[in-house]
């Protein structure tokens, strides 16, 4: 993994707008973003060699490489499991760059989930194995699935609604300082959330992300080449997955410890090969599908001890000048829900120190991907 450590650099980064429905297509979507990435970078598209992004991209590489005009591709991967995989595209880059497979990549991720249907809502396809154990009895929902675990956190540790919501706030004040966010100048207070709706308790509405139209891309290339590109260069220091054994994705439930999850995993790989440790990490973007899987996560990679992850959010931990200042955009519970690009691309932005949030003297980023389901994770550096 040395090979990885400080070897590559995201020089560009994209978006489009986000909003619950847009008129463009996917493919039109990604094609922005990507183009927009590649502005940032100072970089032409038939400069592209590499691609990397997840399976569940409705555009494939034949499409994006004739639409840009890019170049002969000499590296393409697809990452599964959903939000799992959006770090990993990075990491998949950054080793086909440090090892001479490709010199520039883009990753990206081009979603309409709020205009289009609900994945499971499919009911012709045969179910995955440990959903056939739990779909009949009612858990159909990404939510559902992620509330039993939220209800296990309670149950043995004490975790409480209030512990949720200063997840959800501070996510969503940082939102109100973002323009391009769904939820900017929208305003949550303690009131609103604990008197809004159960989507699957004990998770609320707040609790759940936004569903979005959007898209969003980033570029790597070689440390060495990062120097000459327009931006200041934020280089990937550790890339990791996360897969523990005789995992079950999120209905994790019968193993001999359902609360260790995929982030036990990736975070032990992560650490090893850093020059880091959780003491030194400046900002974090953490996946938040779901509030719940914030305390999950904050345990996982190292923040604090096991059963401590919701007592960790009290005290104004999360927001800008607390101990670990979280989801600087607002996350997908209140910027944008495309399967934790924004996070990547966020990360990024703070250690350019242009985020509408900015971290004072931002230095280091941990980001994560989907916890629940076999994940990735990154620890950038500017």
């Amino acid at each position: 993994m040395t090979v990885l450590k400080d070897a590559t650099a995201i020089v560009g980064i994209g978006q489009t707008p986000f909003a619950r429905q847009l008129p463009e297509t996917e493919r039109m979507l990604a094609c922005r973003a990507i183009l927009a990435a590649l502005d940032d970078a100072g970089l032409a598209p038939d400069e592209v060699d590499a691609l990397a992004s997840y399976t569940m991209e409705e555009t494939d590489e034949v499409e994006v490489a004739k639409a840009l005009g890019l170049g002969d591709l000499t590296f393409f991967s697809k990452v599964g499991y959903g939000g799992g995989g959006s770090c990993a595209t990075v990491a998949h880059l950054a080793a086909a760059i440090a090892t001479g497979q490709a010199t520039v990549g883009v990753a990206w991720r081009s979603r309409k989930r709020g205009s289009g249907p609900r994945p499971w809502k499919n009911t012709t396809v045969q179910l995955p194995t440990p959903a056939q154990w739990t779909r009949p009895y009612g858990l159909l929902r990404p939510a559902d699935e992620i509330a039993m675990l939220a209800r296990r956190h309670m149950h043995e540790y004490g975790t409480t609604r209030d512990h949720l919501f200063n997840v959800a706030l501070a996510c969503r004040n940082r939102a109100n300082q973002n323009p391009a966010a769904m939820m900017y100048e929208r305003p949550l207070t303690r009131e609103m959330y604990m008197n809004s709706r159960w989507i699957s308790e004990p998770l609320c509405l707040f609790d759940n992300c936004l569903e979005t139209d959007g898209a969003l891309a980033c570029v790597l290339v070689s440390a060495e080449r990062a120097r000459d590109c327009r931006r200041t260069p934020v280089y990937v220091h550790s890339a990791a997955q996360g897969l523990p054994a005789q995992h079950h994705g999120m209905v994790n439930y019968w193993n001999d410890d359902p609360l260790t999850g995929p982030a036990w995993t990736a975070a032990r790989h992560l650490w090893k090969h850093a020059d880091l440790t959780p003491d030194d990490i400046d900002v974090a973007q953490i996946y938040d599908a779901f509030t719940a899987l914030i305390p999950l996560s904050l345990e996982g990679y190292g923040f604090c001890a096991r059963g401590e992850g919701g007592a960790y959010t009290e005290g104004g931990a999360l927001e800008i000048g607390g101990r670990l200042p979280l989801n600087t955009s607002g996350g997908g519970l209140s910027e944008a829900y495309v399967h934790g690009f924004n996070l990547i691309t966020e990360g990024v932005r703070q250690l350019r120190g242009t985020s509408t949030a900015q971290v004072p003297d931002a230095a280091t980023c941990l980001v994560t991907a989907g916890e629940g389901v076999p994940t990735s994770a990154l620890l950038l550096r500017n």
